[in-house]
């Protein structure tokens, strides 16, 4: 049977009350900010933190494959296999951009955020070490 995201649920074990850093609105979720202030975060990252070369990748065209690829797969594939329903969060390209990668749906998986920062992490990307095989 096919999951909608009517189906998607999260336990107690996976989400905590936390106050956002910008307006103190309690939140049940991974998320760092609420919705209000997430847009304008991002933003802001964007412009001052995020890297001109990563930027210059991640455009309006990858905002459209992306979105196209989130309708396509709305849930968490990693949590999915584990039995789990978790609405997408962060499309992860399976071999890094900087590495030769492309943003060919084969390349794609849909992942929720705590999925996504697993996989980073096993990749080494978070650390910019020496390239690796990446295998899935």
């Amino acid at each position: 049977m096919a999951a909608s995201l009517s189906d998607v649920h999260a336990t107690d074990d996976d989400l905590n009350y936390r106050a956002t850093p910008l307006c103190g609105t309690q939140l049940f979720t991974h998320e760092r900010y609420c919705e209000q202030h997430a847009k304008a975060e991002d933003a802001r990252y964007r412009r001052y933190q995020r890297d001109p070369k990563i930027n210059a990748r991640y455009g309006s065209r990858w905002r459209k494959i992306r979105a196209a690829y989130v309708a396509a797969h709305p849930l968490c594939e990693d949590c999915l296999e584990a039995g789990r329903y978790t609405p997408v969060a962060e499309v992860h390209h399976v071999h890094p951009l900087e590495y030769g990668g492309t943003h060919g749906p084969s390349k794609l998986r849909s992942l929720c955020t705590p999925c996504h920062s697993r996989q980073t992490a096993l990749d080494d990307d978070r650390w910019r070490q020496a390239p690796r095989v990446y295998t899935y």
